[in-house]
């Protein structure tokens, strides 16, 4: 590797013993990673072809061209460390539309984009600016999230990202758009591919996740922790070849449906693609484009295809050698790069076809090999079947808070691997990048053949979105607002106060919503049964014990979101998920199953009824005697709920005020005696400024011995 691609390439390690060296490590970063991008717009021939869309899916160029250097100036005002922008224009138009989107949302917005010539001129300014920062910021080692350090190496990092995405779209351009470069010279090493075959690697417990104090730069994604069981499994050897993959293009695989999954088969009737993207087919000869030029197809590279192809194919060889053969998960993968001890940062030589170490394209799939296995790392990414998610303890940063969170939709798959130019973080062990399944990489695949399904190796826990499901989310499980306690919390707190449980065994909490008070109930009882009307808070609450954390946005002001998380481990819940049943279920119209109760707790449920008489007269039939019935609610009866003749109260009656307390009482008279009244306030946040104060009456009822 050429010296002057060294901080190009490299992360910058947050460690170190000098202030002063670490500062100049910055600045040889930012700068050698600048010229390193600018150097791969140079093969671009001519001005028109930033303005072209080689990629639909996608800007064009003159967007990422001018992208990176408005991320720094934005995030550096995001975090107060630049007083003023450099041109506020450029830094609303290059900001976002980054992510690629699908062939059904495609965005035709017409921008008026500035000239080449512009960007550039507008580029030299930002890195004079940045290079600035980077000699008067304060600095202290480690360098730590909250540090303006972080935001350099966050633009570093984010510049070679777009250094890999931008090079993908520049391959699409037509030839005549682009000129070879002595800088960008592919390899010339080309044959006939081995074969491929099937080894074995034994499984185990795989921990995934970044640590806190980790000495390199990672994304919000990597950090938390993760286990997985991985049971034993075979590999493929080397990565599918062009080779091996032709064999599927001539047994018609993009013509056998039967091959596709649903969302495959929608690409394929959008594309009407009968090969990879990369490959053309004329006068009976096959050739493959790369950056720059194109050549007859070299049958011993790695095969470039979407996940979507990369999943047919095993599916078709799954067929013909009547095996499991599968795309391996993100668990899989780090048993194989087990067989590298060497991370990125500490390689002297890379140990695979990585970081431009050794060419501007793909090489043999058998150039590089490990314990057996060729590719481990390099090359080209390797799809997996693992959609993205955050890991347990999963937080957003604050500068950069969109950097995951929209790929975890459970429509982003990992590639995992790094390819001949993911530099930087991109080729350490750690990195996480998922793209939508349709899209293109520089990204291959290798295959596995297992009985273990890929879902028992991967946890999805997408972002809850719903405004109404998100509010409550919130209102269960966020923070305590005006000094007013957690309603949930505080009233099982009350009720228990006021009772004298003879049993513990099993409690009710019916209209439990999104699951809070069930929780806190499963701390004195030994079986708790969580019931709600709506599914969608049920799926809240039963994901919550399943998974160990929930994921949700709460409104702030306008569009802007604030990202939360809630897990069982910080509320001191992890043991208490086994003893809680959460069931979706109509609280007039209960299972039988639903019985022999020493607590029913019904909170905030009466008055969303749509017979709250008929649940009050069979509720006794669900209590043990001497159990326990607690009614929470702030009595706001409306009409789109309950039939004005089915409320309880809130009511003229013969002239008279007829409240929901009295209405309870003339009710449960028979089977209960009252025990207390209370008032339980509580805050329910609709925006970061606007709230809900109200408050609910509690009323305990024990049940009568007959």
């Amino acid at each position: 590797m050429e010296n002057s691609l060294l901080y190009a390439t490299k992360t910058v390690l947050l460690t170190g013993e000098s202030e002063a060296t670490k500062r100049q490590e910055l600045r040889h970063a930012f700068n050698q990673t600048w010229e390193l991008y600018e150097s791969l717009f140079s093969v671009i021939k001519h001005h028109g072809a930033y303005f072209s869309k080689p990629e639909p899916l996608r800007h064009p160029l003159i967007f990422y061209f001018g992208h990176t250097a408005t991320f720094y100036i934005n995030k550096l005002k995001l975090g107060k460390y630049l007083d003023k922008r450099i041109n506020p224009n450029f830094e609303s138009m290059f900001a976002i539309g980054v992510d690629e989107m699908s062939w059904d949302d495609l965005d035709d917005t017409h921008y008026d984009w500035p000239s080449v010539d512009a960007v550039k001129s507008y580029r030299d300014q930002v890195k004079a600016t940045v290079n600035n920062v980077i000699d008067t910021m304060p600095l202290s080692l480690p360098i730590e999230q909250d540090s303006p350090a972080w935001i350099i190496l966050m633009g570093i990092e984010h510049e070679r990202i777009h250094l890999e995405t931008s090079s993908v779209i520049i391959r699409q351009l037509p030839l005549d758009m682009v000129t070879p470069s002595n800088g960008w010279q592919a390899c010339e090493d080309k044959g006939t591919a081995p074969s491929n075959a099937l080894l074995t690697v034994s499984g185990g417990t795989v921990s995934l996740g970044k640590l806190d104090d980790d000495p390199t730069y990672g994304w919000d994604n990597e950090y938390g922790s993760q286990t997985f069981q991985v049971q034993d499994f075979k590999a493929s050897k080397y990565l599918v070849s062009n080779q091996e993959f032709l064999e599927f293009v001539k047994a018609d695989g993009y013509r056998h449906l039967r091959f596709w999954n649903d969302e495959g088969k929608a690409w394929l009737e959008y594309t009407q693609a009968t090969m990879p993207r990369f490959w053309h087919h004329r006068d009976n000869r096959w050739f493959q484009r790369n950056l720059t030029d194109e050549i007859p197809l070299p049958l011993n590279w790695p095969v470039e295809v979407n996940q979507l192809e990369a999943k047919a194919f095993c599916n078709w060889k799954a067929e013909r050698d009547q095996a499991r053969i599968r795309l391996l998960t993100e668990a899989e993968w780090y048993l194989l790069r087990q067989n590298i001890s060497d991370d990125a940062p500490q390689w002297q030589e890379p140990p695979g076809n990585i970081g431009l170490g050794y060419y501007a394209s793909s090489c043999p799939v058998d150039r590089f090999e490990h314990e057996g296995f060729c590719d481990i790392i390099g090359n080209v990414w390797q799809w997996t079947e693992t959609c993205i998610d955050g890991f347990q303890g999963f937080q957003v940063h604050p500068l950069y808070d969109d950097f995951s969170t929209p790929t975890f939709d459970g429509k982003h798959n990992l590639i995992k691997g790094g390819s001949w130019i993911s530099t930087g973080n991109e080729a350490i062990q750690s990195s996480r990048y998922a793209f939508r399944r349709h899209f293109y990489q520089h990204a291959g695949f290798r295959y596995v053949e297992s009985t273990q399904a890929p879902d028992t190796m991967m946890s999805l826990n997408i972002y809850e979105t719903d405004e109404l499901i998100s509010q409550y989310l919130e209102f269960h499980y966020g923070d305590e607002h005006f000094g007013v306690a957690n309603f949930c919390v505080n009233g099982v707190h009350q009720c228990l106060q006021e009772i004298q449980l003879t049993h513990c065994q099993r409690a009710l909490d019916i209209g439990c919503s999104v699951g809070r008070a069930s929780f806190e109930l499963a701390k004195t009882f030994d079986h708790v049964d969580g019931i709600d009307f709506s599914a969608r808070f049920i799926q809240q609450a039963y994901a919550l014990a399943e998974q160990g954390e929930k994921r949700y946005t709460i409104r702030t002001e306008g569009d802007l979101a604030e990202f939360k998380t809630v897990s069982l481990n910080q509320l001191g819940y992890q043991d208490l998920a086994v003893k809680i049943n959460f069931t979706q279920g109509d609280a007039c119209n209960l299972k039988p199953i639903y019985a022999g109760y020493d607590l029913i707790y019904a909170s905030n449920l009466i008055d969303r009824l749509g017979d709250p008489k008929l649940f009050l007269s069979q509720i006794h039939q669900r209590l043990n005697e001497g159990g326990y019935l607690v009614i929470a609610s702030p009595y706001t009866w409306l009409e789109e709920y309950t039939d004005k003749a089915n409320w309880l109260g809130g009511i003229k009656v013969n002239g008279e005020n007829f409240t929901t307390l009295d209405g309870l009482t003339e009710t449960l008279i028979d089977y209960f005696e009252l025990i207390a009244v209370k008032e339980l306030p509580f805050v329910i946040r609709e925006t970061k400024r606007k709230y809900q104060h109200t408050l609910s009456e509690m009323t305990i009822w024990r049940k009568r011995q007959q």
